[in-house]
C-alpha cells in the first residue's frame, strides 16, 4: 500500500469517526429532551399524587370522627372514605382541563378587548403604566381619565396641551413662562433747574418709577 493510500484510508476513517459521532450527538440530545418530559410529566404526578393524598387523608379524618365521636355506622364511613376517593379522583382528572380552558380564555378575552381600552393609544396610561404629566405633555387624541366622581375627557376636538400651573411671586396662580428673556432698560430723563427743585420732586419721580415697572411687569 503506497503513502498516498494510506492517508486516504486514514481520511475515510476519519470521516467514519466523525459521522458516528454526530449520529451519538443526536441520540444523545433526544435522550435528553426525552427526560426533560419525563421529569416534567414526574412532576405533574407528584403534584396530583400529594392532592390526591390530601383529599383521601381529609376523607379518611371524617370518617373516623364519624364513628368515633358522632357513633356513625361503619357503613356510612366507609361511604364517606369511598365518596371522597371518587371527588379526589375527578378532581385530578378535570383540573388539566379546567385550568387549560381557563387560560385560552383569558387570552381571548385580553385579545379581544385590549383595543378598546380608553387609554390603549397613550394617555394617562400607557400598556398599563401610569404616564406622569407633572411637567406637561400633549394629548393628540380623545383619552379619558378618572376624575373625582366620574371620568374626564380630554381630546376630543384635537390635540390638547397639558401645562403644569406655578405659583408667581404675587400669589397668583397661572402658567409659568418660559425665562431667559433679554432685559428691560428703563431710561428716565430728569431735568431740573437746581438742586433744590430736585429733592421737591422726588416723590412725584418715585410714583412715576413706580408705575412703569409695575406696568412693565404686568406686561412680561
Amino acid at each position: 500500500m503506497t503513502k498516498s493510500e494510506m492517508i486516504d484510508d486514514l481520511q475515510g476513517q476519519v470521516e467514519a469517526l466523525e459521522s458516528s459521532l454526530g449520529g451519538a450527538i443526536g441520540v444523545a440530545a433526544q435522550f435528553d429532551d426525552e427526560m426533560r418530559r419525563v421529569q416534567e410529566t414526574f412532576t405533574t404526578t407528584g403534584q396530583g399524587a400529594a392532592r390526591l393524598e390530601r383529599t383521601l387523608s381529609s376523607g379518611v379524618t371524617r370518617a373516623i370522627d364519624g364513628v368515633v365521636l358522632d357513633g356513625m355506622k361503619l357503613s356510612d364511613a366507609l361511604k364517606t372514605v369511598a365518596n371522597s376517593m371518587i371527588d379526589a379522583a375527578w378532581k385530578a382528572a378535570v383540573r388539566p382541563v379546567s385550568d387549560h380552558i381557563g387560560g385560552m380564555m383569558a387570552s381571548g378575552a385580553a385579545a379581544m378587548f385590549g383595543s378598546y381600552t380608553p387609554f390603549a393609544e397613550g394617555g394617562s396610561f400607557s400598556q398599563g403604566r401610569v404616564m406622569p404629566f407633572a411637567n406637561g405633555g400633549v394629548v393628540n387624541g380623545p383619552v379619558n381619565f378618572p376624575m373625582r366622581g366620574g371620568m374626564g375627557l380630554m381630546g376630543e376636538a384635537g390635540p390638547e396641551a397639558i401645562m403644569p400651573l406655578a405659583r408667581g411671586a404675587d400669589g397668583k396662580l397661572g402658567v409659568r413662562g418660559a425665562g431667559g428673556g433679554s432685559p428691560v432698560n428703563i431710561v428716565m430723563n430728569i431735568q431740573s433747574p437746581d438742586v433744590q427743585g430736585f429733592q421737591r420732586s422726588q416723590s412725584q419721580i418715585a410714583a412715576q418709577m413706580s408705575r412703569v415697572l409695575g406696568a412693565g411687569a404686568r406686561n412680561r
